[in-house]
């Protein structure tokens, strides 16, 4: 079986194989090199299906696509589904600077990161989600991971993400737990 991973972001293609590697047995994931599609949804789950469909279309292969961003509790909800525009420039570090700037007098500093991952096939279409509650952080913690990783501590845990091994983060993540669901849904 052949899957379209309908993204253009390395970072996440090079965590999505990772997560997915051990479970891809009999998968091929194939890169996406089509348009990207205009991202206008109003939720994490439509945005991983526009995605995801315009994949499905570009390539008649079946395709999955995630969308996925931090939510704090105390900024509605923000920076949300504009998590990888926040700062209008699609900028790891900008985005970082401006969520700890926003929130440099807010004392709730709950937050959580979501996922929703998508399929969609000929006839078919599934989006699962999941979500890791945590933390926004005062400044960054570690070198790993990207994005909002140097400023997110996950409930339970004495770190960051960005902390956290590659291993330990892919076993336990947002992403991990949507795919994870996405590939039982799929292999069903």
């Amino acid at each position: 079986m052949q899957l379209v991973l309908a993204t253009h972001n390395a970072h996440k293609v090079e965590e999505l194989r990772r997560i997915l590697g051990p479970r891809l047995d009999g998968i091929e994931l194939l890169a996406y090199d089509g348009p990207e599609p205009v991202e206008d949804g109003l939720t994490f789950e439509a945005n991983a299906l526009i995605k995801a469909r315009a994949a499905f279309e570009h390539t008649g292969i079946a395709s999955i696509a995630d969308d996925s961003g931090i939510s704090v509790d105390a900024l509605n909800g923000a920076p949300g589904i504009y998590s990888a525009r926040y700062a209008g420039t699609r900028d790891d570090g900008d985005n970082l600077r401006l969520l700890l700037a926003n929130m440099a007098s807010i004392s709730d500093r709950t937050a959580q990161f979501t996922c929703a991952a998508a399929y969609v096939a000929a006839g078919v279409e599934h989006v699962e989600l999941g979500v890791w509650p945590g933390e926004v952080l005062a400044e960054p913690y570690g070198a790993g991971g990207f994005g909002y990783d140097p400023i997110f501590r996950p409930t339970g845990l004495a770190v960051s993400s960005a902390e956290l091994t590659a291993d330990q983060k892919n076993a336990i993540s947002h992403r991990a737990v949507a795919f994870g669901k996405l590939l039982d849904f799929i292999r069903a």
